[in-house]
C-alpha cells in the first residue's frame, strides 16, 4: 500500500507539473523573448568584451543592420560590444590593433582587403583572442587563424545574379563597383560573368561621392543604349542608380546586392527589379553569439566550413513583408 501510494503521488505530481508547463510554458518563452528584445541579459556569464572592426565607409546603411544584430546578441549574452570601422585598410588594421591593446575577449573582423589585415589578425590569434570573420575574406579566414567565417559566398551570389538576369531575358549589364580593391566586390562581378549569357562591363565609382556615382551611371546609360541592366553592389547605390536611369531616359533595369528600406520600397513600386540579400543582421547577431558560445562552452558552427547567410533573391512578391523588417532595422 505504501508503494502504491508513492506511485500515485508521483503520477499526480507529474500531472501537476505538466499542467503547469502547459499553462505557463508559452508565457515564459514569450517573457524570455521580450527580455532579450529589451536589452536585458539572459545569461549569468561574465561581462566579456567583444570588438567588431569593419571596412565600412561612413553612411553605409548595410553596416547599421549588422550592428543592429550584433547589439541585440550582445545585450542577450551580457557582452560589452565595441564597434569601429575604416574603409582604408591600413587604418582598419590599426583599429584591430587598438582592440588587441584593450585585451578584448573576442574579435570580429572583415577582410575586404586581406593582405593588409593578415598580420594583425594573426597577432590577435597568437595572443589567444578568438577571431571570427564576417562578410568578406572567406577564402583566407581559416589561414589567418579565425574560428570560422560568417557571410555569403560572393562568387556564388554573383552566379545567382547571372542566372536571374538570364531568366529575365537581359542582354547587357553594368556591374557598379563602388570600392576599388574590395575582393568581395570583384568576386560578385566575376560570378555574374560566369553564369550570365549576356555581356557584363565593370564600372568603377567612388562610393563616398554619391553625386559622382549618379553622374557616372547616367553618362554610361546615355552613351551605351544597349545596357539593359545596372547591378549595384550595395543597397545605398540602388536608389542613386534609379535616379540616374530616369535622368538618362533609359529603360535599363536596376538590380542590387543587399537590402534596406529604400530597396524594399523600390521592389514594391517596380523601380528595382530584384535584390540579393545576405542578411547582415544575421551576420552581426551570429558572430557575437558564436563568440559567446565559444567562450562559454567551446561550441563552434560550420564544421570547418563557412556559415552561409546568403544569397537570397528578393523580388516584388517579397516586398510587402520586408518593409516592416527594414523599417525596424533588421533587414
Amino acid at each position: 500500500m505504501r508503494a502504491t501510494g508513492a506511485v500515485v503521488a508521483a503520477v499526480l505530481a507529474a500531472v501537476a507539473a505538466l499542467a503547469g508547463c502547459s499553462s505557463t510554458g508559452g508565457k515564459r518563452a514569450e517573457e524570455a523573448r521580450d527580455q532579450a528584445a529589451s536589452g536585458k541579459a539572459n545569461v549569468t556569464t561574465p561581462r566579456w568584451k567583444i570588438a567588431m572592426v569593419t571596412h565600412s565607409g561612413d553612411g553605409d546603411t548595410y553596416w547599421d543592420i549588422v550592428q543592429s544584430g550584433a547589439k541585440q546578441a550582445a545585450a542577450k549574452d551580457n557582452i560589452e560590444f565595441l564597434y569601429s570601422h575604416d574603409k582604408e585598410a591600413g587604418r582598419q588594421a590599426q583599429l584591430v590593433q587598438a582592440a588587441i591593446d584593450k585585451k578584448v575577449d573576442g574579435l570580429i573582423v572583415t577582410l575586404a582587403k586581406p593582405s593588409a589585415m593578415k598580420n594583425v589578425v594573426r597577432k590577435a590569434v597568437k595572443k589567444g583572442i578568438p577571431v571570427v570573420t564576417i562578410n568578406s575574406g572567406q577564402e583566407v579566414s581559416s589561414a589567418y587563424g579565425a574560428l570560422t567565417h560568417i557571410g555569403q559566398d560572393e562568387q556564388t551570389a554573383g552566379e545567382a545574379v547571372g542566372k536571374e538576369l538570364n531568366r529575365r531575358g537581359r542582354e547587357k549589364a553594368v556591374c557598379l563597383l563602388h570600392e576599388q580593391g574590395n575582393v568581395g566586390h570583384e568576386q560578385r562581378c566575376d560570378g555574374i560573368r560566369k553564369t550570365f549569357d549576356g555581356k557584363v562591363e565593370d564600372l568603377y565609382v567612388d562610393g563616398t561621392n554619391m553625386p559622382g556615382v549618379q553622374s557616372s551611371v547616367e553618362a554610361k546609360l546615355q552613351s551605351d543604349k544597349k545596357v539593359d541592366t545596372v547591378v549595384t553592389l550595395g543597397a545605398p547605390f540602388a536608389a542613386t542608380a534609379v535616379q540616374a536611369k530616369q535622368d538618362a531616359g533609359s529603360k535599363a533595369e536596376i538590380d542590387t546586392f543587399d537590402l534596406n528600406s529604400k530597396v524594399a520600397t523600390g521592389l514594391k513600386d517596380g523601380s528595382i527589379g530584384f535584390a540579393v540579400d545576405q542578411q547582415p543582421y544575421l551576420q552581426g547577431y551570429q558572430s557575437v553569439d558564436l563568440l559567446w558560445l565559444y567562450r562559454y562552452n567551446a561550441d563552434m558552427l560550420g564544421g570547418g566550413k563557412p556559415v552561409l547567410t546568403g544569397p537570397q533573391i528578393l523580388t516584388k512578391k517579397d516586398a510587402g513583408k520586408l518593409e516592416e523588417f527594414t523599417k525596424r532595422g533588421t533587414r
